[in-house]
């Protein structure tokens, strides 16, 4: 009876089970910050979380900083309590990153925390793609002009407040090679009294390469565009 010898045939299925092992492994991808919002958590990212999975990264790519008292508000600024993590996240996801660069997410306040954090840490050139998802980079008409509106932390001169020195500080400037907005002119938070400062969308970038619009509230714009968040990612 003829056929293939027994170690041949074991060499074959050896091989077969190598390139299963390979497929498996995540591709190499950037490793992406995801930075929630303004008394958020991690968990807020859990549909982003799934659609990046679904697209093929694996958890170990995804790093999400936890920030920020959760049930005061008004207390969270920019300050080094809340950028120290988000730095963190940042500087972990590069040192073990396949290409050299990360992509970054953030949602509402999450979004002038990380370009806060770029900033310090001198990351703009290690960043491939920023997305700002509800982000107010030029400040928040509900906290005021500056310095006519410092009661609380959040609206202070390291806050949301328009014209503040943390607003003017993140204005103008690069936060990776790719900068994306995703946006809503019904955002409650956001657009409460106007979405516009100085004539434009406060959710805008500066030096953005596009924007999207959604019909959508400030939570949904988070966990309801995470299709188009990881298109932005792999563009």
């Amino acid at each position: 009876m003829s056929g293939k010898p027994l170690g041949f045939t074991r060499l074959v299925a050896a091989a077969l089970l190598s390139l299963a092992g390979a497929g498996a492994q995540a591709a190499c991808l950037d490793n992406v910050v995801l930075v929630h919002g303004n008394t958020g958590s991690p968990a807020d990212w859990n549909n982003t979380v799934a659609t990046l999975k679904g697209r093929g990264y694996l958890a170990s790519q995804l790093f999400l900083p936890n920030w920020g008292s959760k049930t005061n508000p008004a207390s969270n600024d920019h300050g080094t309590a809340n950028t120290s993590p988000v730095k963190s996240a940042m500087t972990s996801a590069h040192a073990s990153s396949c290409t050299g660069k990360i992509d970054v997410i953030g949602h509402s306040m999450g979004v002038t925390l990380a370009m806060k954090a770029i900033n310090e840490l001198g990351y703009a050139s290690r960043v491939n793609s920023f997305v700002s998802v509800a982000g107010a980079q030029w400040g928040l008409n509900s906290c005021g002009v500056y310095p006519y509106n410092v009661i609380t932390p959040t609206c202070g001169a390291n806050g949301l407040s328009i014209d503040s020195p943390l607003t003017r500080s993140v204005r103008g400037k690069r936060y990776g090679a790719k900068m994306y907005s995703i946006k809503s002119w019904i955002d409650e938070v956001v657009c409460y009294g106007s979405c516009y400062v100085y004539g434009a969308h406060t959710s805008n970038v500066d030096l953005q390469n596009s924007t999207t619009d959604y019909a959508l509230g400030h939570f949904g714009l988070q966990t309801q565009t995470t299709s188009r968040q990881a298109d932005l990612l792999m563009n």
